[in-house]
């Protein structure tokens, strides 16, 4: 009787600690990001920088794009052991920073700190999957990597409410330390291991600069935007404006700013909608705690609710792609951006009613989940099809790089326009039914683009 091997798996001795290391050090990062969603409209009343709201999250962001870029060059360079080290080396400084913040400037520091750590840590993580495990294990790692998202979106915000409402804000930031610490202590025996080819210099070595150059224009327009009555705030505008059309232009594909047909409109469809969910859901909850005068863990239990609506939506699509071949991937993108357009649109009934819309905020929460949850994974899922043999790699750094850059700029809009609206004594009210019809805006616009996707063909078995 032959006895059959047993099949390898990413739990094994062998790979035990790298994949737990990897799904700690991702969680941590997911659950940070998440819960300064809940956290951020009281530490902005508590540093008296809510003018500055949207530069919780751009400044982040922002910094993300530029610790993706570096720190890829940077391993090819000096190895993953060394690289993640000095990763999570930043984002502990930021932390730290954020964690002891005696005003809003010290705050959006720390951050700008996290988020480059963060978009490190991300890209040590890719590097070590594709460096540490062989194929046949890739796709099972890479699951888990996604699933690590999923527990933080669904607790994240209630936990980081709770404590910001009951304790203090800064617990948040310091209660993700031993995490970290337990992280490092897994995954960089492993990485010590880990041996990258640096035979060719990267070809993407120019885009360092070029993010570097959008990081200080996306800065300098947002900064200008938020003081655009005055005549300084003109010209920061415009020359932020300037510097950014070249970087932008060289960081996507060709045509993306066109939407031209296929490829290009798919990747500029995505930016508009993930912009448009993430910065909806960072003033929903300033709306929700600072103008409906909700307790900041409700507030993060609404939030909470559209997680799950994501994940439902997200399965559901994966079913569904299975069922029709991947042909109706791009109907399901357009009917997920309309959903998500509902959703949007009941944000805005939700935070303009005078009284009540909770009803509402937990609906949009809902249909905008659902929406994303149909939509992000799908527009993926186009892009690398429509890829040429070899550009896979290049297709995926745009998708990153749009999730990234999109909300950052679309918060950073929003939060000018809730800064021009105070300083003009129009309300907070006001400046955040701008800030959300702006979103509204961008997913509309999203929704036209959708139309312009090209979904490469699929046959049987394909």
């Amino acid at each position: 009787m032959k006895i059959s091997q047993k099949e390898e798996g990413v739990f094994d001795a062998k790979y035990r600690a790298l994949t737990i290391g990897i799904i700690l050090a991702v969680t941590i990062v997911a659950f940070e990001g998440l819960a300064i969603v809940t956290i951020a409209p009281s530490l902005a009343q508590k540093l008296n920088g809510l003018h500055l709201y949207g530069w919780i999250f751009s400044s982040f962001l922002l910094a993300q794009i530029l610790g993706t870029m570096i720190m890829g060059q940077r391993i090819n360079k000096h190895g993953v052991f060394a690289s993640f080290g000095l990763s999570i080396l930043f984002f502990v400084i930021g932390i730290v920073i954020a964690a002891t913040a005696l005003n809003m400037f010290m705050l959006i520091i720390g951050r700008v700190f996290q988020g480059f750590g963060a978009g490190a840590v991300i890209t040590c993580v890719y590097y070590s999957i594709t460096l540490g495990y062989p194929d046949n294990l890739r796709t099972k790692i890479l699951a888990l990597f996604s699933s690590a998202y999923i527990l933080p979106a669904l607790i994240g915000p209630y936990i980081a409410g709770f404590i910001a409402e009951h304790l203090s804000w800064r617990i948040v930031f310091w209660l993700v330390l031993p995490f970290i610490a337990l992280a490092v202590v897994l995954t960089l025996p492993a990485f010590r291991r880990l041996t990258v080819r640096r035979d060719t210099a990267s070809k993407n070595s120019r885009k360092e600069g070029y993010a570097v150059l959008l990081a200080i224009g996306t800065g300098l327009l947002l900064v200008g935007l938020s003081f655009i009555t005055q005549w300084k705030g003109m010209i920061l505008s415009v020359t932020g404006l300037i510097i950014m059309i070249q970087p932008i232009r060289k960081l996507l594909p060709e045509g993306t700013l066109s939407a031209r047909r296929g490829l290009p409109a798919t990747i500029a469809s995505r930016g508009f909608f993930v912009a448009s969910y993430n910065a909806t859901e960072s003033y929903v909850v300033l709306a929700l705690t600072d103008v409906k005068m909700l307790p900041a863990d409700l507030a993060g239990l609404i939030v909470a609710a559209g997680a799950i609506s994501w994940s439902t939506a997200a399965w559901l699509q994966s079913k569904l792609d299975v069922k029709d071949n991947g042909n109706g991937r791009k109907n399901r993108v357009s009917v997920g951006i309309g959903f998500m357009i509902i959703g949007v649109a009941m944000v805005m009934l939700a935070v303009g009613l005078p009284e009540g819309g909770i009803i509402f905020a937990v609906m949009s929460q809902l249909f905008t989940g659902f929406g994303i949850g149909l939509a992000h994974p799908t527009t993926g899922a186009i892009a690398l099809k429509n890829a040429k043999a070899g550009e896979e790699g290049d297709i995926s750094a745009s998708l990153q790089f749009t999730d990234a850059f999109g909300p950052s700029l679309s918060i950073g809009l929003g939060g000018a326009l809730i800064g021009v609206s105070q300083s003009l004594n129009f309300g907070l009210l006001t400046g955040i039914l701008l800030a959300l019809f702006l979103q509204l805006l961008f997913v509309l616009i999203s929704f036209i683009i959708s139309f312009r996707i090209k979904q490469a063909r699929f046959s049987e078995g394909n």
